[in-house]
């Protein structure tokens, strides 16, 4: 049986077809998770992550069960540092993690201070574009959560996330948002 046959099977309520998922696939989770996460922590968004499989198979889409299985990794592992009260600390480890590539503790510590500095593009504290920021990129949120917790429709999150995106984009590249070209 592929993977998108079982993630289907479990769907349909398949214990076995979810332990069989698990035992694929917890490995490399695990491993990617211990790069971004206090070991000890690792089997809890494991277990957290397993069970949001098991809740959202029904919304699978055939053709990437990994890349499924990452994304929902991915966001429990922020679940669990907001709940801790750091979800900031994920933000660059997802990102290099994602890629497949060791996270080097003194590249994320720069990183971090970088896109400190460029979150400064997004204007004040509290501002629309700094909220949208915080909720989606560091926080991980859906657009339907975002868009509730502002009270905007969705639409208006999405293009807020566009325009953060946009204005991140020039900030981390060194570009005054206006056009011109900032310090490096």
């Amino acid at each position: 049986m592929d993977d998108d046959d079982l993630v289907r099977a479990v769907a349909h309520g398949d214990h076995g077809a979810l332990r069989e998922l698990f035992s694929r696939h917890a490995p490399w989770l695990a491993a990617r998770l211990r790069t971004v996460l206090p070991a000890p922590d690792v089997e809890d968004v494991l277990q957290e992550t397993f069970l949001a499989v098991w809740r959202g198979a029904r919304g699978y889409r055939s053709g990437g069960a990994g890349g499924w299985l990452w994304g929902i990794a991915r966001r429990q592992a922020a679940l669990w540092l907001r709940r801790r009260g750091q979800p900031e600390v994920l933000l660059t480890a997802l990102v290099a993690a994602g890629e497949g590539r060791p996270v080097d503790p003194t590249e994320a510590a720069v990183s971090r201070a970088q896109l400190a500095d460029a979150a400064e593009a997004l204007g004040p504290e509290g501002s629309p574009q700094r909220e949208t920021w915080r909720l989606m990129y560091l926080e991980d949120r859906p657009v339907a959560e975002v868009a509730e917790l502002m009270g905007v429709p969705e639409g208006t999150v999405k293009s807020r996330a566009y325009q953060v995106r946009r204005l991140m984009r020039v900030a981390l590249r060194g570009q005054d948002p206006m056009g011109g070209e900032g310090e490096r």
